[in-house]
């Protein structure tokens, strides 16, 4: 059973969702995580075998399926 831990929702949809990870100074795009997302306020939650497999994936167990420019902005 569902309840997201933001707002309380017992409803989600499941969804492939992209993420950057910050992993000594650099950053990692991952995408087609699959997470369940609340249908209220859009919160996402992984499975712990999602979670460990990103893991992973961010710490070179495989391979970049590909490599694209950033432009970084600064808010201020």
């Amino acid at each position: 059973m569902f309840k997201c831990e933001v707002c309380g929702c017992e409803e989600a949809r499941t969804e492939l969702v992209s993420d950057i990870f910050l992993v000594e100074g650099k950053r990692i795009l991952v995408e087609q995580i699959p997470a369940r997302v609340c249908t209220v306020c859009g919160e996402r939650t992984f499975s712990r075998d999602t979670t460990e497999k990103v893991r992973r994936i961010v710490h070179g167990e495989a391979a970049p399926v590909g490599v694209v420019e950033l432009e970084i902005y600064a808010f201020a």
